[in-house]
């Protein structure tokens, strides 16, 4: 029976091999002969995994009288036999054990050379069976005292459920080999690379630690695990020619255990870093905010990261400022900003220049020790972000990773929050834009406005107010709400706006200026349309205003007459912008002296809590109150009113504009008592 498998140039191509010859003699009825060839077979092809570095062919071949098993490996050249001549020495070399085992226990082996490769093959034949020529020097079957005790340390496994893992596998390996020979110390030191040095993570006997010169048959072999990792196993015990080959073994084993543990204890470790910088990112974008991203940045890195840690930015000539800085120990912190103040040492500052300039991690130096890192993001250099060591230990390369990871997640933050700043910058200029800069002075007029803009600061909202003097000597009042948010609804709302300025001043009539607009938003309005109401207020004699009130679509003002009775008024037209043809009736109001009329958006009424609106009855509760308080206080104490309706940041814009009669009203404290009265009587039972 003939078996071959390709094996992968892997840690565990061993444990595969051995299991497939576990397999194969089971099956062919050789278990006598399985120790030795499963010790035979874990050597080769430990040594193809080392040093070939390729695929592997396993092949096996059983008959009636013995096994004989070839490994090859993909590399072309020549092996070296010079080991066999150099005898126990090559125990001390890295591969010179394979070849002396099969030596020792193969009833013949031999080498084979292809093209593409090379391997070795060994015979291992029953007791009793002929076993044909063997050359001289080459020993026949193997004791079985070797085999045994190298088959017992083989099948002797780590116990991935144990605490300490490592600890208490590395112990039953030592207790099988000093067991097995008779040894009166033995122990296992590891390096973990963490600065704490050498540590014994498994001991037996009592001799451990007396100097290597005061016991000749102490044995040291070093663990095969990667740097920055070291380890070596040291073992005393009487002569005996399996003595180094057996440890070594073991060293073998509890290095491929220890390396294991090592890339699983490195991929928790990335796993948490990975963690962090998820959880960093999420605390960075949300925060849209320049100041508190740049004082949020310092505090992710320490103490995580560094004892402290400075964010620097640059300006637009290129100098660098401190715009945070945050340390493990807050006493130490003025010390700190003090030290690394642009004004500080002139070395500190050139390498925080080289470190804006570079693309990795810049080491600072003295006067303190730690990293600079620029802070890149869309190709513009925003600053750099600087780290100190802790004063315990160094970071570490992975640190350092994940250091250079978090600046580029802070740089993108930041220049978020400073695009959305720009924007937000934007978008009131424009929304101031589109209203007057200051009401006008009116003798006998009470004027006063509120705008509160939507709860995005970025969006500029469609609503407006204004008052404009006509040419006949009566002052326009208008207010109005264009459909949708945006720089594109802002443009029609500045259009109208100024249509509307330059019809008045002409000497259009209202119903006129309404009908020239509708056809201008039709045309240029790119489908949004407008609500608009518009009074033109006049003085008659005595005191009183005339006022002739246009609504196009538009939510009735509020009448708040001395009385206290809040009412709405008005006859409502079409919208503009959306018929060809517009009605526009026109109501008649006399606002007597201390009388109030209240226009309003609709962002005031549908102001929204959960599934309720402020509505209009709410607006009249809250407007009645307020007869005989002055213009600018009626505003304000609606705009309060509505936003105290809900905890939600307002979803429209609301914009509102008092017109209060002013003329002859000579004792407000008694209009607001007489009007407190009747809101009382009125709401008794």
């Amino acid at each position: 029976m003939i078996r071959r498998v390709r094996l992968p140039a892997d840690r565990r191509t061993p444990a595969a091999a051995r299991a497939i010859v576990r397999s194969v003699l089971t099956e062919a009825r050789l278990t006598d002969l399985l120790d030795e060839t499963l010790l035979l077979t874990t050597e080769l092809s430990t040594n193809g995994v080392l040093h070939a570095g390729t695929d592997l062919v396993l092949e096996i071949a059983t008959d009636p009288g013995g096994v004989t098993v070839t490994v090859r490996d993909q590399v072309a050249g020549t092996l070296d036999l010079s080991v066999l001549a150099k005898g126990e020495e090559a125990n001390a070399e890295e591969g010179g054990r394979g070849l002396l085992l099969v030596d020792r226990f193969a009833t013949r082996w031999g080498t084979t050379h292809h093209a593409d490769g090379k391997g070795v093959w060994f015979r291992l034949d029953l007791p009793g069976a002929a076993i044909g020529a063997v050359p001289d020097g080459v020993p026949g079957h193997a004791d079985s005292f070797g085999a045994e005790t190298i088959t017992a340390l083989l099948e002797i496994e780590p116990d991935p459920l144990a605490d300490d893992a490592i600890t208490h596998f590395t112990g039953e390996l030592m207790w099988c080999l000093a067991d097995r020979l008779h040894a009166t110390a033995a122990a296992v030191r590891l390096d973990r690379g963490d600065g704490a040095g050498m540590r014994t993570i498994a001991a037996f006997g009592s001799d451990v630690g007396t100097p290597f010169a005061n016991r000749p048959t102490t044995v040291r072999i070093p663990l095969p695990v990667d740097r920055p990792w070291s380890g070596e196993l040291e073992i005393t015990a009487p002569p005996n020619p399996l003595t180094r080959p057996l440890a070594a073994l073991v060293a073998e084993r509890v290095g491929l255990a220890v390396e294991r543990e090592r890339l699983r204890q490195a991929d928790l470790h990335r796993q948490t870093w990975l963690a962090f910088l998820a959880e960093a990112s999420d605390l960075l974008a949300q925060s849209l905010d320049v100041d508190l991203t740049l004082a949020l940045i310092p505090r992710l890195v320490v103490p995580r990261l560094g004892q402290w840690c400075a964010v620097y930015v640059t300006g637009e000539t290129g100098d660098l400022s401190l715009a945070a800085a945050t340390h493990a120990d807050e006493a130490a912190l003025p010390a700190l900003v003090e030290l690394l103040d642009p004004d500080g040492p002139a070395e500190l500052l050139g390498r925080l220049g080289e470190a804006v300039q570079g693309l990795g991690a810049t080491p600072l130096g003295p006067p303190v020790e730690g990293f600079a890192v620029p802070l890149l993001a869309r190709g513009q250099r925003l600053g750099t972000l600087a780290v100190g060591r802790h004063p315990e230990y160094r970071q570490d390369p992975d640190e350092i990773a994940v250091l250079e990871d978090l600046a580029r997640r802070a740089a993108l933050a930041l220049d978020n929050a400073r695009i959305h700043s720009d924007r937000r910058r934007i978008a009131h200029t424009l929304q101031q834009s589109l209203l007057p800069p200051a009401l006008p002075v009116i003798d006998g007029v009470g004027l006063g406005a509120e705008y509160v803009p939507t709860g995005n600061e970025t969006e500029v909202g469609g609503d407006f107010y204004d008052v404009v003097a006509m040419p006949d000597g009566r002052w326009l009042v208008v207010i109005g709400d264009v459909s949708g948010k945006g720089v594109q609804a802002a443009s029609v709302t500045g259009h109208v706006r100024d249509v509307i300025r330059v019809l008045v001043a002409d000497g259009r009539t209202l119903p006129s200026v309404l009908t020239t607009l509708n056809a201008t938003l039709a045309e240029r309005g790119a489908g949004r349309y407008c609500t608009l109401a518009l009074a033109a207020v006049r003085r008659l004699p005595g005191g009183s205003l005339d006022v002739s009130l246009h609504l196009a679509g538009h939510d009735p003002p509020v009448l708040l007459p001395v009385d206290g009775r809040a009412s709405f008024v008005g006859v409502n037209g079409t919208a503009l912008g959306l018929l060809e043809t517009v009605a526009t009736p026109v109501s008649s109001l006399t606002l007597g002296p201390g009388d109030t009329l209240v226009f309003y958006t609709d962002g005031v009424t549908e102001r929204r809590r959960r599934g309720e609106f402020f509505g209009f009855d709410r607006l009249l509760a809250a407007a009645a109150p307020l007869v005989g308080y002055p213009a600018g206080v009626v505003a304000a104490q609606l705009r309060s009113a509505a936003l105290g309706f809900s905890a939600e940041p307002p979803r429209d814009d609301i914009a509102i504009l008092v017109l209060r009669n002013d003329a002859a009203v000579h004792n407000d404290a008694a209009l607001r008592d007489n009007a407190a009265v009747r809101n009382d009587a009125a709401v008794r039972p």
